[in-house]
């Protein structure tokens, strides 16, 4: 068990930390997953360590050698950290790859790395893997094209202190997987993070979650295992910890997966946190007078407990009612035990995040990106503040430069990107990790991000605008689903906006004109147009709901040539 004033293991590699953890807890429940039969099925430590090891074995025989990139391209089930925990125990490099991939992207990930083997979930995913270059390797977990997953494990029965021996060597220095970028300001790059820069994650994220003591609970894992936030923290930290982590369906299942799991830890990007938000206030809307009235007011005295306001006698004893007429009824819906929600991947608008909190949610917001382990900063649990990122995260140097580039600094900064060196000069310099935002330290130490540097509008009037923020706002309408806003060299801003379910363009226009309201002159949405949605099957959006802003304006380049500015 892991004591809350215990200092983190010092392991030197995520192999030997996942052999370690087998070793000390190997009747401990490990990871469940939802099987065909319809049942939610368990795995111990125990058994993934041997699976781990005979996996391992069987890479070594069909050919796998230390320094192979190996590609895995798997939605996220039990088979994916065995197959990454066996690939890193005996140094070959995971480049974990996104189910949404295209032929053409596998055809970048595979050309750029180097990869010539591959391990795939199933025959669609390989049919796609395949056609994007040769290998020399392919195994498929379900057995349909290659070498079937099953025949490279051979006999799980042995003990796994062969391969964890091996683990054992692998200094912290060594490259441990290489991720690449989403590509939303350009070419995907391949991120090269040793076992130091994760485990420097790990480490820090420690002492940030000290006061919720997570060795004993159940996180709902449903962002992508390729993401370099869940690759990290939702999977190999919580796992660290002793929590067991089940395997979502899917995010077109979460709901029903929460109801069912009943998780006490989950990740949110906060698009999807905007969602549940709308669809909880149209509910509401629904309801009667008096219903709709108490909901607020448990808000509102939420919010001021959250920011530390002293409740007067009769607000107490309202805001424990409340407690159980609303708040109560509200975390149901994500299966009555949640504990804390985490959110990352993106801006948080501070009155999502008080809305979440105003209901009783620890929510915890991080900051980071694939280059960095991926995570930089958190506020802390059971912190009132949400309008900040938090302090930067234990062993992390922040400092911002004179242009508020945010600068870090640490053994969580990558080694490169992997084969271009002249990208990698251009963002680590003198040991500093030039991030590509703007962010501010405030007072009390914690970082405020404001925008991406390169994304910053500057209007023809010498306005600076950004557009994170004037689409934060966008969104927090119903009638808005998404929301591209330009006018860099313009007189004032434009925007591509797709319209929620049922709303037309009358709808969107006075949506637009409200949110104006709260903006300043040179923030407003002067023209705007609506589009079709933003998809990943139509390369707009990344595999974590993020908007490629670029592509978005190239899909439309002749509508936004239209727009007026």
């Amino acid at each position: 068990m892991v004591e809350a004033r215990a200092a983190y293991p010092a392991w030197n590699n995520l192999a030997e930390m996942m052999f370690s953890r087998a070793a000390q807890w190997p009747d401990r429940p490990m990871l469940r997953h939802r099987a065909p039969d319809g049942g939610w099925h368990g795995m111990d430590w125990g058994e993934f360590a041997r699976h781990a090891a005979a996996a391992a074995r069987g890479l070594l025989r069909a050919g796998v050698a230390p320094g192979d990139r190996v590609l895995i391209v798997s939605e996220n089930r039990p088979e994916y950290p065995i197959a990454e925990t066996a690939l890193l125990a005996i140094r070959a490099i995971p480049v974990p790859a996104y189910v949404t991939n295209t032929v053409a992207d596998h055809a970048h990930v595979l050309r750029d790395s180097g990869a010539r083997a591959a391990i795939v979930a199933h025959a669609t995913l390989a049919e796609r893997v395949t056609a994007a270059g040769p290998l020399d390797l392919l195994v498929t977990f379900d057995g349909s094209r290659g070498i079937p997953w099953s025949g490279l494990l051979g006999d799980t029965s042995p003990r796994p202190g062969d391969i964890a021996a091996l683990a054992a060597g692998i200094p912290s220095g060594a490259l441990a997987c290489i991720i690449y970028t989403s590509g939303t300001g350009g070419v995907p790059k391949g991120v090269m993070l040793p076992h130091r820069a994760i485990m420097a994650n790990c480490r820090g994220a420690f002492e940030l979650v000290r006061p919720l003591r997570l060795d004993r609970e159940t996180y709902l894992s449903f962002l992508p295992l390729s993401h370099s936030y869940e690759h990290t923290a939702g999977q190999f930290f919580l796992l660290s910890l002793g929590t067991e982590i089940a395997y979502a369906r899917g995010i077109e299942h979460l709901a029903a997966d929460m109801l069912t799991v009943r998780p006490t830890i989950v990740a949110m990007v906060p698009r999807i946190l905007e969602v549940i938000r709308a669809r909880i206030l149209a509910q509401v809307g629904r309801e009667p007078a008096w219903r709709q009235a108490l909901f607020h007011r448990a808000i509102r005295l939420g919010l001021r407990r959250s920011e530390g306001v002293r409740l007067g006698p009769l607000d107490v004893i309202a805001d424990r009612a409340l407690e159980r007429l609303v708040r109560a009824k509200v975390c149901a819906r994500f299966g009555g035990r949640l504990r804390a929600m985490i959110s990352g991947g993106a801006r948080l608008e501070p009155e999502v995040g008080h809305f979440f909190q105003a209901l009783g949610v620890t929510l915890i917001q991080g900051y980071g990106q694939t280059e960095a382990g991926p995570v930089i900063s958190a506020t802390p649990p059971y912190a009132a503040r949400i309008d900040t990122v938090g302090p930067p995260l234990a062993g992390v140097e922040l400092r911002i430069a004179e242009d508020s580039e945010i600068l870090v600094r640490g053994d969580l900064v990558m080694d490169g990107y992997w084969g271009r060196p002249d990208d990698t000069a251009a963002v680590i310099r003198d040991g500093w990790l030039h991030t590509g935002d703007v962010g501010v330290i405030e007072a009390d130490g914690d970082l405020r991000i404001t925008d991406r540097k390169k994304d910053i509008i500057v209007l023809s009037g010498g306005e600076n605008v950004s557009p994170a923020r004037v689409e934060g706002l966008a969104l927090m309408a119903a009638q808005i689903a998404q929301i591209v806003v330009f006018g860099d060299g313009r007189a004032s801003l434009a925007a591509l906006v797709v319209a929620a379910p049922e709303c037309n363009e009358a709808a969107v226009a006075a949506a637009i004109a409200a949110v104006n309201q709260r903006l300043a002159v040179s923030e407003r949405i002067r023209h705007h147009a609506l589009v079709p949605p933003f998809t990943i099957e139509g390369g707009l959006l990344t595999a974590t709901q993020k908007v490629r802003r670029r592509h978005v304006l190239a899909e439309h380049a002749e509508l936004v040539a239209q727009l007026g500015g």
